[in-house]
């Protein structure tokens, strides 16, 4: 059975997934699969420091809406600062393809090193 702890009022962990919910953000925990479902996406420019000179670039982050996370209904975005892990889901973005797959994308590591394994999983077409 699945319990959902509320802490500190911008976070929220559920155990079982142990996924953090930052806001309306998803945000991944190494090691921990978590299954989402995306109705939409689009490209937003974030200042972030360079990791090797420290100092500020410009970068495009993927943000998609999801509106499943671990099978429950919700309404929260995932963006991806990753080139590594946005070059999966890049085959799925012409005519919003992802919209026919839930996902479960797995971090692994931490830090600059880390990985992802990101698993499509087909849903079954509506009547």
């Amino acid at each position: 059975m699945r319990q959902i702890v509320s802490v500190p009022s911008t976070t929220l962990r559920i155990q079982g997934d142990l996924t953090n919910l930052l806001m309306n953000y998803v945000a991944l925990v190494a090691g921990v699969p978590t299954r989402m479902h995306f109705t939409d996406h689009y490209y937003i420019e974030r200042v972030i420091a360079d990791k090797e000179t420290g100092k500020p670039k410009t970068i495009k982050s993927l943000v998609f809406w999801v509106d499943e996370l671990g099978g429950v209904d919700c309404a929260r975005t995932f963006s991806i600062l990753s080139q590594k892990l946005s070059a999966h889901m890049t085959p799925f973005l012409p005519d919003k393809e992802y919209g026919g797959y839930d996902f479960v994308i797995t971090q692994i590591g931490e830090g600059f090193l880390k990985d992802w394994n990101v698993q499509p999983i087909k849903r079954p077409e509506e009547s």
